[in-house]
């Protein structure tokens, strides 16, 4: 298969696919066609491997990293290595957990791209908010319990939870979703009580959401860090704070199991050699 069967043109092009919150299953058909055909795939850490599996095996693989404090990768060797593929006519798959416009600087990405003249595509992928909270059992809205649902991320660019619209967090009858909040946990939870919310207010923790290695620790703002750090609970985890928590007791389907999940695999994390000159990593 030549690098032009995705789309029939003799230039390269870079498709941002989201890869879902870890169960192979939930990709969309768009995306294994993508996976299929692509010429490279750079992946981040949060990709599962059985969602590897539906690339074919000659495609290149680089494994673009990124966990906490720990990226094998820079941004701006990313954004380099996707304009290169793409000049060197590719059909390049840039996976990304999740949803790339979710807290997956997937416009960050595109800006490069268009800024370089590169085809590109967007396909979006199940956002972890929503995998992750279906999988544990927690509906984001419920008309007995939240009428409005928001994303927040905790860890910001300065590395920081400090610049949060607290105000806006604790009001009632909403959901809160925290990505990459974990390691901030106790900060949060003593910013939403100072900031209003009671003590008694519902947040879950998921960790490894939709995967066969999930867990799900529920609790109350005042207690909740004290469980998880008692727990062991490591990342990739999701918080979700709000009354729908209460249902997670009566409403959690999944059973890690015997659910048909993957697990996440690290078998790829040492990136291949890049296609890069030294110039375009610096």
């Amino acid at each position: 298969m030549n690098s032009h069967h995705i789309t029939g043109a003799p230039r390269g092009r870079v498709y941002l696919v989201g890869a879902g919150p870890g169960d192979p299953e939930l990709l969309t058909l768009k995306a294994v066609r993508l996976l299929e055909q692509a010429d490279a795939i750079v992946y981040d850490n949060l990709v599962s491997s059985g969602v590897l599996e539906f690339a074919r095996p000659e495609a290149q693989r680089i494994y673009a990293g990124k966990r906490r404090n720990e990226h094998t990768m820079r941004q701006e060797q990313i954004n380099a290595v996707l304009v290169q593929l793409a000049r060197e006519g590719k059909q390049v798959v840039r996976l990304k957990g999740g949803d790339p416009f979710v807290f997956g600087r997937g416009g960050e990405e595109m800006q490069e791209l268009a800024a370089h003249g590169v085809d590109f595509e967007v396909v979006p992928g199940v956002t972890a908010a929503c995998g992750v909270a279906s999988y544990a059992g927690i509906p984001l809205t419920h008309r007995d319990h939240a009428q409005v649902a928001m994303f927040v991320t905790g860890h910001l660019k300065e590395g920081s939870v400090a610049d949060l619209d607290w105000p806006a967090l604790v009001r009632p009858r909403q959901t809160v979703v925290i990505y990459m909040g974990l390691n901030a946990l106790p900060e949060i939870c003593r910013q939403l009580m100072a900031h209003g919310a009671p003590a008694t207010r519902p947040i879950a923790a998921v960790q490894h959401g939709t995967l066969a290695t999930q867990q799900v620790l529920t609790g109350t703002l005042a207690d909740l860090p004290a469980k998880v750090a008692s727990s062991g609970f490591t990342s990739p985890s999701l918080l979700i704070v709000g009354d729908v928590v209460k249902l997670h007791g009566s409403l959690h389907w999944f059973d890690p199991l015997t659910g048909d999940a993957s697990t996440l695999s690290h078998a790829h994390d040492v990136p291949v050699d890049l296609p890069i000159n030294s110039a375009a990593a610096n």
